[in-house]
This record gives structure tokens, C-alpha cells and sequence, in this order.
């Protein structure tokens, strides 16, 4: 089980990251229509509806990368303190009555949305001559679906948290310092610190 749970966010991961270029080309994008604008007055009706494309498809694309690091915004005053089956019981309360409905509802709202885009081959209309959004709409049942399978990844996460007292762990990736980590990988103690920090003040002292 925790193989599948770990496949599951390395997809999204993989898709998360692989989107994240978009950031890239979204910086050269802007840069040039700036440079073509201002420097060559030749703006392009076009750009705006790329730049909003491109940002649209990160933005919806990452949702699953960061619901599989644990990354979505919660109001954590109290929830830190919280022991684990407590927040695990917390969370699969708030996944099946919030999370669940409205990602299913995005998935078939986005779906009956993008096939009627693509019936008409719906262009923007931002422009007289707007380029097509088919494809962009098809992105929101595609994300929804990515982030309603991570989604059921973290809910089994939350019930195995309940019968065994602790968090499964998950697929590691770029994160801030964890000090204690650290320090149980240099083999450092806290009286170790402490006598290093004695040292330093009373080197300080004599050199004075």
C-alpha cells in the first residue's frame, strides 16, 4: 500500500514539475511582448491570451504536487498542536465533506465544459482574432482529475494515520531545513551545541 501511495505522488510530482516550466516560457513571453511592444511598436493581440493560458495551465496543474507535499494553505494556530490521529481525523472529516464533492463537481463540470469549447472550436474572445481555448479548457478536467487521485491517496493516508498513530510518510522532495533532521544526520546533540556555544563565549572573553 505505501508503494502505491508513493507511486501516486511521484505522478504528481512529475506532472507538477514538468508544468512548472511554463514559468519559464511565461518570463520569455512577457519579456518579449514588452521588448516588442515598447521597443519595436509591434504588439501582438495574441500575447495576452497566451500569458493567460500559460498561467491558468500552472496554476491548475500544480494542485496535486502540492496537496501530495501537504503544501495547501490551513489555518495551522491550532492544528499543529494537534496529535496525529486527531489531525488525520480532521482532515478525512474535511476531504469527504468539502474536498471530495467539490473536486468531483470540477471534474464533471470541467469536462461537460471543455467538450462544449471543443464542439464549437471556441476561440478567445478577449481579441477580434483570439486564439483557440479548447485545449486550455481541457486542462480543468485533466487537473481535477490528477487532484481528486491525490486526493484519495491522502484520505487512505488519514485512515492508516488513525489505525497506526502516525503520518505515512511521503515521496521527499525540495524542502525548507528541518533542524532536527539535520542534526540526526551530522550526529549532533543539543549538549554538544551547547558546549560549542561555551567554548565560543569564553574564547571571546579571553581574547578580549
Amino acid at each position: 500500500m505505501q508503494k502505491l501511495l508513493i507511486t501516486v505522488d511521484k505522478i504528481s510530482t512529475f506532472v507538477g514539475k514538468t508544468f512548472s516550466w511554463l514559468i519559464v516560457l511565461l518570463t520569455l513571453l512577457i519579456t518579449y511582448e514588452v521588448f516588442s511592444r515598447y521597443a519595436l511598436d509591434a504588439p501582438h493581440d495574441w500575447a495576452f491570451d497566451g500569458m493567460i493560458q500559460m498561467y491558468g495551465m500552472l496554476f491548475m496543474m500544480a494542485g496535486a504536487y502540492t496537496l501530495s507535499k501537504n503544501g495547501h494553505v490551513r489555518g495551522d494556530v491550532l492544528y499543529g498542536f494537534f496529535p496525529p490521529r486527531l489531525q488525520a481525523g480532521l482532515d478525512l472529516t474535511l476531504y469527504f465533506l468539502f474536498f471530495m464533492p467539490g473536486v468531483v463537481a470540477l471534474c464533471w463540470a470541467g469536462y461537460i465544459y471543455a467538450g462544449d469549447s471543443w464542439r464549437i472550436l471556441e476561440h478567445s474572445g478577449i481579441t477580434a482574432d483570439g486564439p483557440p481555448v479548447y485545449h486550455f479548457k481541457t486542462v480543468i478536467p485533466v487537473a481535477g482529475a490528477f487532484l481528486l487521485m491525490q486526493g484519495i491517496v491522502e484520505i487512505i493516508r488519514c485512515i492508516r494515520c488513525l489505525k497506526e498513530g502516525k503520518w505515512p510518510s511521503r515521496e521527499e522532495d525540495v524542502e525548507e531545513v528541518d533542524v532536527d533532521k539535520l542534526k540526526e544526520m551530522m550526529h549532533v546533540k543539543d549538549e554538544d551545541i551547547a558546549k560549542l556555544d561555551e567554548f565560543v563565549t569564553a574564547k571571546k572573553g579571553t581574547d578580549k
